[in-house]
């Protein structure tokens, strides 16, 4: 049985921008492989030990990279008002009842999942406790660090 990863439009998109990114440093690569290779002596050779390393670890990215397009299943997004792949939500936590500070999330596939970014997997704690709910609903989330309750301020 093949196991198809779910992933947004936008994710697809920016695997096979670093796809054809990498595809084009490729021969740049190869080409300090040769010329460290031309250095001589290749048990003593750090340029070429180093280029060889370089350009496998390019090679891999890209079988790694090929396998994420080859079984990712791209869901789109449907207008129904319910947080699901692909959309931003805003959220509040519900344990600080004094503040009204808000937090923006997109939801996204497990490839995409970027905190820093804003983006949160659909099968994180908190993505699994908010997902197929609309806005106004409370949810308790059980994290590794314990539970807590957000309440969906908007689904966009």
């Amino acid at each position: 049985m093949v196991y198809f990863q779910k992933i947004t439009p936008e994710g697809y998109k920016q695997i096979e921008d670093e796809i054809t990114r990498l595809k084009k440093d490729r021969p740049r690569r190869i080409k300090i492989l040769q010329a460290a290779r031309a250095l001589g002596d290749l048990s003593e050779n750090t340029e070429y030990t180093e280029a060889k390393r370089d350009l496998g670890h390019l090679q891999s990215r890209l079988r790694y990279l090929g396998k994420q397009l080859k079984y990712a299943e791209i869901v789109e997004t449907k207008d129904d008002g319910k947080v699901d792949l692909g959309k931003t939500v805003v959220l509040k936590s519900d344990d600080d009842e004094d503040t009204e500070d808000t937090e923006e999330y997109k939801i996204v596939g497990r490839m995409e999942a970027d905190l820093a970014d804003g983006k949160i997997s659909f099968d994180s704690p908190l993505g699994q406790a908010i997902m197929k709910k609309e806005a106004g609903t409370t949810s308790t989330v059980e994290a590794p660090a314990g539970e807590y309750k957000v309440t969906i301020v908007e689904v966009k």
